[in-house]
């Protein structure tokens, strides 16, 4: 039966920034204070803690010396402890020559590094959201459906459809169809999956659980797929079991 210790957290540590400018002018999105010392990556690792995942690396690139800064002054586990919080900038590589393309290809950048790692599974995050979330929740449904692929789902409303990835899913929770930021009305009808006027739709939280060897053959087998919302959840649909978490509770991107 697998545990907490067999997941492994890997941070996005976030792009430019525009929507929080000029708060990402010296910084990238997950090095924004808030509530006073803290950090917005403080709220993924915070909760990945009191989860009990202890081994979390953070993929950074843009504007980074302030988070790695924080990081690397914030989380040092004692001696005794096998748990870590790691740092992963962009680098070229003899393997590659350019910087981080999206969500997954920073993920398949650093394939080496998730592979020595020996984890199970592995629980994708975004470092620049606000929420509360025990994970460990979600690997027990992970772990109870058999799946290959797990994402956390929230309900949301009309408006917010256009800026987020909406799913519909089957009674067993098994996801049958994923559209990344519809704009197009009549796409968007074919989404609605709850009898609520208010929240109809049900959106992807950027939170994926993915088995570990799951994940490296999709990144291996489909070089060119540079988005996890994008390219990777939408393919994978088609072949393997993909299920949905809900999370109706406080989460903001």
């Amino acid at each position: 039966m697998a545990t907490m210790n067999d997941v492994l957290a890997v941070i996005m540590g976030g792009g430019r920034g525009t929507r929080l400018f000029p708060l990402t002018k010296m910084r990238s999105k997950p090095a924004v204070p808030i509530a006073g010392k803290y950090r917005l990556i403080d709220i993924p690792i915070s909760n990945c803690i009191n989860s009990g995942i202890f081994r979390v690396n953070v993929l950074t690139q843009f504007n980074s010396v302030s988070l790695h800064r924080h990081i690397t002054e914030t989380y040092q586990f004692d001696s005794f402890h096998t748990g870590y919080v790691q740092i992963l900038a962009a680098e070229q590589t003899m393997q590659s020559e350019t910087w981080y393309q999206g969500t997954a290809d920073s993920v398949r950048k650093q394939l080496f590094e998730i592979k020595a790692a020996g984890a199970e599974e592995v629980l994708i995050l975004a470092g620049d959201h606000l929420y509360r979330m025990d994970y460990a929740a979600m690997l027990e449904t992970h772990w109870q459906k058999g799946a290959d692929i797990t994402v956390a789902v929230q309900p949301v409303g009309k408006s917010e459809v256009s800026r987020l990835g909406i799913l519909k899913r089957n009674d067993d929770g098994r996801i049958v169809a994923f559209a990344e930021k519809p704009k197009d009305p009549k796409v968007q009808a074919k989404f609605v999956s709850r009898d609520d006027p208010a929240r109809p739709y049900l959106c992807s939280m950027g939170i994926y659980v993915f088995k570990t060897q799951v994940l490296i053959d999709l990144l291996t087998e489909y070089p060119d797929f540079d988005d996890f919302g994008k390219d990777i959840i939408p393919q994978a649909i088609g072949t393997r079991p993909v299920y949905a978490y809900d999370f109706d509770d406080y989460w903001q991107d």
